[in-house]
């Protein structure tokens, strides 16, 4: 609640008070007088409230800035409107944002706001206003922050890795890990391993994002890694499977292998020839595997 106090000493003269763009003309003579002046939010009864006004969110991902906004009867709505913070100067977000900038909101006290597929370049502060005989913002903002995740070696007793981000992601977090592909037990931001070696690769992500997984770590010079460790296609389309590897420079790379998994036993892929299966890789720490036709058998 905000309260003015003025308190004017005049002589036969007319004094002006304004506050934003509403002007107060006064006319008194030799007197003292007190004006009271309440915060139009608080007469009114508009405001405009975030749930978090830090958000933490994965690269790749959909983020919700929850919003709420309340507005007395008898004051009809004529505008809503998101703005974000760009090289110094608040920019509004089109009404026709298409594709990754979506309203969720409504004229009735929602003003959720919708990213997907999140960039870095998202990272920075928003804020909403909506309109009615006048303006009204919030005080307060939200500021996203959007972060890959990345895993750290660290040398203890036993070996410990941890899966970590630029940003503090929420506390309810929970992590999943990977070993070659793999998944293993372990739901904190932290590994302890005893067989971290060139011959074993270890990647982390969170649960409910296993798509976006941090680049997998391994020791030594000899390491296979995959951009993506799990992926979602449609029937009848083409992936690339995306791999790279490291070697010793002084070794010379002899073959190089695909494997596919079939009834809980892994095989070889030895036939190219049926012209689905591609190996795009080179003897050039690049090992990428084209399927096209994806059929159900493929996954």
């Amino acid at each position: 609640m905000c309260l003015v106090v003025c308190v004017l000493l005049t002589a036969n003269k007319i004094m002006d008070y304004r506050e934003g763009d509403t002007t107060m003309v006064l006319r008194t003579t030799g007197s003292v007088l007190v004006v009271f002046l309440w915060s139009l939010t608080v007469v009114l009864g508009q405001s405009v409230k975030y749930t978090s006004q830090k958000i933490c969110a994965l690269k790749g991902s959909t983020v919700d800035m929850s919003c709420s906004y309340t507005n007395p009867r008898g004051y009809t709505i004529t505008a809503t409107e998101w703005f974000y913070r760009e090289n110094g100067i608040w920019t509004k977000i089109p009404d026709n944002s298409a594709g990754r900038v979506s309203y969720r909101g409504n004229k009735d006290n929602d003003c959720t706001l919708r990213i997907t597929d999140l960039r870095e370049e998202d990272s920075t502060s928003y804020y909403f206003r909506f309109t009615t005989l006048y303006s009204w913002k919030s005080g307060s903002q939200i500021v996203l922050s959007v972060t890959d995740l990345q895993v750290n070696v660290g040398w203890y007793s036993e070996m410990t890795l941890t899966c970590s981000s630029s940003c503090s992601l929420p506390y309810q977090t929970t992590f999943i890990w990977y070993k070659n592909g793999q998944h293993v037990r372990g739901d904190s931001s932290s590994l302890n391993v005893q067989d971290f070696s060139d011959r074993n690769s270890y990647s982390c992500g969170v649960k409910g994002h296993e798509n976006l997984l941090a680049p997998a770590v391994c020791k030594g010079s000899y390491c296979v890694k995959y951009t993506s460790q799990s992926i979602c296609v449609l029937k009848g389309s083409t992936v690339d499977l995306s791999c790279s590897y490291t070697y010793h420079s002084y070794h010379d790379v002899r073959t190089t292998e695909w494997y596919y998994q079939k009834n809980g036993n892994w095989k070889e892929i030895v036939d190219y020839s049926t012209g689905r299966v591609l190996y795009l890789g080179k003897k050039d720490k690049d090992c990428t595997l084209r399927i096209t036709d994806l059929r159900e058998t493929d996954s």
